[in-house]
C-alpha cells in the first residue's frame, strides 16, 4: 500500500509542476484565487473529519487542518502582494494615480 501511495504523490507532484508551467504568467493571480477559494473546501472538510475522528486520530486531522488553513491564508497573502505588484505607482506630490505611471 505505502509503495503505490509514494509512486501516487510522485505522479501528481510531476503532473502538478508540468501544467503549472504551462499557464502563462499573465493567469497566475486569477488561477491563484479560484484556488484559494477552492482550498477553502479543504479546511472545511479538515474540519469534519477533526470533528469526527476518533481519540486517536485527532493529532492526525488536526495537522491536516493546520496545513490546509496555512496553504489558504499564504496563498490569499501571496495573491495580494502580485495584485499590489501590478497597481500604478502613486505620484509624490499629488497622491493621485497618473495613467501613464
Amino acid at each position: 500500500m505505502l509503495p503505490a501511495m509514494f509512486i501516487i504523490l510522485v505522479a501528481s507532484a510531476i503532473l502538478g509542476y508540468r501544467i503549472i508551467s504551462a499557464v502563462p504568467p499573465l493567469l497566475h493571480t486569477p488561477l491563484m484565487s479560484g484556488m484559494n477559494a477552492l482550498s477553502g473546501i479543504t479546511v472545511i472538510g479538515a474540519i469534519a473529519v477533526f470533528t469526527t475522528a476518533p481519540a486517536g486520530a485527532r493529532s492526525i486531522a488536526a495537522i491536516a487542518l493546520v496545513l490546509a488553513s496555512i496553504n489558504v491564508f499564504g496563498g490569499f497573502w501571496v495573491t495580494e502582494r502580485m495584485l499590489r505588484m501590478f497597481k500604478g505607482k502613486k505620484h509624490e506630490t499629488g497622491g493621485e494615480e497618473l495613467p501613464w505611471s
